[in-house]
């Protein structure tokens, strides 16, 4: 078997046919469902961009609990080390 053929999986031929044949039927089930390529594409890069902002805004908003808890720990705990000392 040629190195062509073993990265090909096969004939070109046979793989060219098998790809057009793919290709339509993927392209019939898309036109049935009204999906475009680009349509795709936008709706990747909309979602993203939403799970990219829901994270920041999780991180903006763990670091504001933090601060809120740290306010109130840190000066607890200093209090706690000078006191505590005998």
């Amino acid at each position: 078997m040629s190195n062509m053929n073993r990265f090909l999986g096969g004939s070109p031929g046979s793989v060219l046919a098998k790809l057009i044949f793919l290709s339509l039927l993927v392209g019939a089930f898309m036109a049935f469902l009204g999906i475009t390529p680009v349509g795709l594409v936008q709706g990747l890069y909309h979602w993203i961009a939403s799970v990219l902002d829901l994270s920041l805004d999780t991180i903006l908003e763990v670091g504001r609990w933090m601060l809120y808890g740290a306010i109130i720990v840190i000066p607890l705990w200093l209090l706690a080390r000078l006191f505590g000392r005998r």
